[in-house]
């Protein structure tokens, strides 16, 4: 990593702009290649200061909310790809404002919109979400095909065909997964809804194709989407969210406190993981650290704890070269994606601020955050 972590504020998110890049490009050819549409999932990355980056690459992003969407037209300069488990009434024109795609997840919904959605036969598109009844995601939250799913389509629900003015299908069933899990996936859903592709313009494949992955078969991916393209005369759509940002930046934490219980020592910082990374406690996931390790015998040996007050603001145990005293800098990995669009100001703590590693090797600050913004968010 080329970042000079001295010249960075803490705490601070900072994205390497010469990373971020490099995934950008990637993604780029996989589109080129494939013929496929690949556009940015807001709810995985919306760090729109670095948006004039992005639309050297992408064109388009999805949005599940009136705020990405128009965030989407704002900052990446077209209309978003919008998907939502529910629409409001009293939001519903605004989402037409500020897309080209809406996707419905039950016919129920796009029966109470569809005389709306007539308006604009040239503008919107309306799609619904299936669910194909089958995921290989492990983890029970991210799994939108167990029993009982509340998001999408069964077939059985489709007795009767798609209703009239569906141009699209939208499935998302997968969770930083490879082209494999996406090939079976696409079995089934040709088994359960190829049928109705000849009356469609246009499927969306989800996210969950971490494409930036280390390994990650590019090459099966192409194929697999060009093949689909050339069978269905779909236009083919993917919208991944991790794999824009996946190992692009840090968090950069210092130590502010060392305190003892009955043998376990815990390191303090200025970041809280119940605020600043809330999906470390959700997934459950234990980050990487810069310079450390898993706990290892012998070694000196650090819980990590968060500056909020909940006793549950706390992780570990990484273990690390020399003891760690008050002023030493954290660096916790990997953590653009996801991580910052879930953070809070729980208990008042400051937001970490956010910057950019450019390609000239500088730092450069792109927002910090103060008492308002804590104060703004609440009444």
């Amino acid at each position: 990593m080329s970042i000079d972590y001295s010249k960075i504020p803490s705490p601070c998110y900072v994205i390497d702009e010469e990373r971020f890049r490099k995934n950008l490009s990637l993604i780029k050819r996989v589109s080129d290649e494939s013929g496929a549409e690949i556009i940015l999932a807001f709810k995985g990355f919306a760090m729109w200061g670095v948006f004039p980056i992005l639309r050297e690459y992408v064109a388009g992003a999805a949005a599940s909310s009136v705020d990405e969407a128009r965030l989407c037209s704002e900052e990446i300069g077209s209309p978003a790809h919008t998907y939502s488990p529910v629409y409001k009434e009293a939001d519903f024109k605004s989402f037409l404002k500020y897309s080209s795609h809406v996707t419905f997840n039950s016919l129920s919904q796009y029966r109470k919109y569809s005389s709306e959605l007539k308006k604009y036969p040239d503008y919107v598109s309306a799609g619904i979400r299936i669910n194909p009844e089958y995921s290989e995601v492990s983890h029970g939250i991210y799994n939108p095909c167990s029993p009982g799913s509340r998001l999408g389509v069964i077939a059985d629900d489709l007795k009767n065909g798609l209703p009239d003015g569906i141009e699209g299908l939208h499935f998302h069933v997968l969770f930083e997964s490879d082209s494999y899990a996406l090939e079976k996936v696409l079995e089934i859903v040709e088994t359960k809804f190829g049928k109705y592709f000849p009356k469609l313009k246009w499927i969306n494949m989800g996210g969950g194709h971490l494409i930036t992955r280390q390994n990650y078969d590019i090459d099966h991916l192409i194929n697999i989407l060009i093949k689909f393209r050339k069978k269905t005369g779909l236009h083919v759509i993917l919208e991944p969210g991790s794999a824009f940002a996946w190992e692009t930046g840090e968090l950069v934490a210092t130590v502010e406190d060392i305190v003892e219980n009955k043998g376990i020592k815990t390191a303090i910082l200025d970041v809280s993981f119940t605020a600043h990374m809330p999906d470390c406690l959700e997934m459950p996931y234990k980050p990487q650290i810069a310079g450390a390790t898993d706990a290892v015998t012998g070694k000196p040996t650090y819980r990590i704890g968060g500056n909020s007050c909940l006793s549950g603001d706390v992780m570990g145990e990484w273990s690390f070269d020399s003891e760690l005293k008050p002023g030493d800098r954290i660096i916790f990995l990997d953590m653009i994606h996801y991580t910052m669009v879930k953070t809070t100001t729980f208990n008042g703590v400051h937001h970490p601020s956010i910057g950019i590693w450019t390609r000239d090797n500088k730092f450069r600050l792109i927002r910090e955050f103060g008492y308002e913004d804590y104060k703004n968010r609440l009444s």
